[in-house]
């Protein structure tokens, strides 16, 4: 599918402090919706394409960037259905992503790719598993929420009070509550400072995660999650939805190497949706560590998460 003229090559510049240039695009799908596209790395280096968070975007953390270009990595990322400048598919499952990274990667020219999803991505990286195994070479989930309907896990036990107050409103059926208070948290954001931001997710932020959103990776948070809500906020309200759904695949068709990244000090994502994910998922390689957080894995532990991917080519 063609990209749009504007096409454009971003330098490094604003919070997100990015240590190279990234090449974007808005791809048009078929059906004439937009999907915000991001490159970074080795142009021709080995493909690992990123799932963002939820809320958030298709911006890459600096140290994603710089780890990509050492390792000859062709780092791509774009953002899901309604957020950022991608058009929204209201009422989207899971699965709808891969109809999505389909066309981006056939405009990019991308045939085989690892991928990793962090958090409200990784239900997204394994659909990708799941659903395009032909193109998949290896996928990694880090802090990736489980099946609502996961036989037997108690789904909201362990997580912060913010996230069982929105989730709840998922189930109570408050989709307009939902989406003004991510307005809301939108607005909040856009002038707030790292510390505005840890304090404003005390609920859901582990002494070590805290810690990692005052340092840089605290700046492309921000920027990610203010990016990606823009004007509208459909892409949180429609990623939260689609989690508590049937997701449209089945985890156990995953037959490619999967990782599973979780923290016994995740506040967002319990740690035994990490373990449920783990014992699902066909062969699985578990790295289940009681000392990590939610954010320590995207943090601190990305080299390891690539040069496991990069081996599998």
């Amino acid at each position: 599918m063609p990209a749009l003229a504007d096409s454009t090559l971003e330098l490094t510049a604003g919070r997100q402090e990015l240590i190279a240039s990234m090449k974007t695009h808005l791809v048009r799908t078929g059906s004439g919706r937009r999907l915000d596209v991001v490159e970074a790395g080795d142009p021709r280096g080995r493909p690992i394409v990123v799932h963002h968070g939820t809320p958030g975007c298709k911006n890459l953390a600096a140290e994603w960037v710089s780890d990509a270009e050492s390792r000859g990595v062709r780092l791509i990322s774009f953002s899901r259905a309604g957020y950022g400048r991608s058009s929204r598919v209201e009422g989207r499952d899971v699965a709808q992503v891969v109809a999505d990274l389909t066309v981006v990667l056939d405009h990019l020219g991308v045939e085989r790719f690892a991928s990793w999803g962090l958090s409200g991505g990784g239900p997204h990286v394994l659909a990708c598993a799941s659903l395009m195994p032909d193109r998949v070479v290896a996928a990694a989930c880090l802090s990736g929420v489980a099946p609502y309907a996961a036989e037997g896990l108690n789904w909201m036990e362990g997580m912060g009070e913010d996230n069982r107050e929105e989730f709840g409103q998922v189930l109570a059926g408050s989709t307009d509550q939902l989406l003004e208070s991510a307005r809301a948290a939108a607005a909040a954001m856009a002038n707030a400072s790292q510390d505005d931001l840890v304090e404003g997710m005390r609920t859901l932020l582990s002494d070590e995660d805290a810690r990692v959103t005052r340092g840089p990776f605290g700046t492309y948070l921000l920027s990610s999650m203010v990016d990606g809500l823009g004007e509208t906020a459909f892409g949180q309200l429609d990623d939260d939805l689609a989690f508590m759904r049937p997701w449209g695949f089945e985890l156990s068709r995953i037959r490619v190497p999967t990782q599973v990244w979780q923290g016994g000090r995740d506040l967002m994502v319990p740690s035994s949706h990490g373990r449920w994910l783990s014992g699902a998922i066909p062969g699985a390689d578990a790295h289940l560590n009681p000392d990590f957080g939610h954010l320590t894995v995207p943090a601190e532990h990305i080299p390891e998460v690539h040069s496991w991917l990069v081996a599998h080519f």
